[in-house]
């Protein structure tokens, strides 16, 4: 059970770090090929999905997370599918025999997780029970570090991490690409997009306001490729004219505001 809640507060947190997410210079190939392979096995993460109602790119980063996007080993830890799991959390799936198929043992892992309980399938909703899969240490006893679970390979994680189960490292960096991170990319790149809900789109129709404005926030000096992007949308209206910069400040809430009858968030005249 979560320890902690998802108050309005924490989605604010969520949403300003994913906008202000810098991936990188130097791991934007890794993180490109791990987004290459998660975008490819999308049927084999909807199968699985759709009946627990848990969207693909979450299943997918997971996978990555947890398993270096193996087939052959459960979503619950890593462990092969041979055998039920030896790593905590130990002996699942409970029910069937192995070798397990990677569909059995990934539905298993998410019901163990309540994902199928879960219906707030936002951004923030998501980058929440990605951080709670992993478990709220980093929040609770490390707060001036953000979990590298969700921020490695970003400008949000520098040091500070967990080398062992409950062994800490001050100096530490991780090595394996964030979960946010990777949501992020993909909805840079489009293998993603999210609706005006804050939700994943279904399809792969191109970018318009309504599915951008839910990815940024008001900001004067934080500049990034989604903002930009959605400037650049902004400008096809007749009568806007905004200054492609990828920082969202007055103008781009202006123009949003004129397009869409609402500013963006975060905006202080909200």
């Amino acid at each position: 059970m979560a320890t902690i809640k998802l108050t309005d507060s924490l989605r604010t947190e969520y949403s300003d770090l994913f906008d202000s997410c810098v991936i990188d210079a130097g791991r934007r190939s890794e993180v490109d090929a791990l987004v290459g392979v998660i975008a490819a096995a999308r049927s084999r993460y909807e199968s699985v999905g759709q009946p627990l109602g848990v969207p693909w790119p979450f299943i997918g980063v997971v996978h990555s997370m947890e398993a270096s996007l193996r087939f052959t080993t459960h979503l619950h830890n890593g462990d092969s599918l041979k055998a039920r799991t030896v790593q905590v959390p130990k002996g699942y799936p409970k029910g069937g025999a192995p070798p397990f198929t990677w569909e059995f043992s990934a539905t298993d892992a998410l019901r163990l997780k309540r994902l199928d309980a879960w219906s707030e399938w936002t951004l923030a909703g998501m980058l929440y029970k990605l951080e709670e899969y992993n478990g709220f240490g980093y929040r609770q006893y490390h707060p001036d570090v953000l979990s590298p679970y969700l921020w490695g390979f970003s400008n949000h994680h520098t040091a500070g991490k967990y080398v062992a189960d409950g062994t800490w490292s001050s100096t530490a960096k991780t090595k394996q690409c964030g979960a946010a991170v990777l949501l992020r990319r993909m909805a840079e790149n489009g293998t993603i997009r999210f609706d005006a809900d804050g939700k994943v789109a279904a399809g792969g129709a191109s970018p318009t306001v309504g599915t951008v404005v839910p990815l940024i926030r008001y900001s004067t000096t934080r500049e990034s490729a989604l903002a930009a992007q959605l400037q650049a949308l902004l400008n096809v209206f007749p009568g806007v004219f905004v200054q492609v910069d990828g920082i969202p400040g007055k103008r781009t809430s202006d123009a949003v505001r004129q397009v869409t009858g609402q500013y963006l968030a975060g905006d202080p005249r909200a």
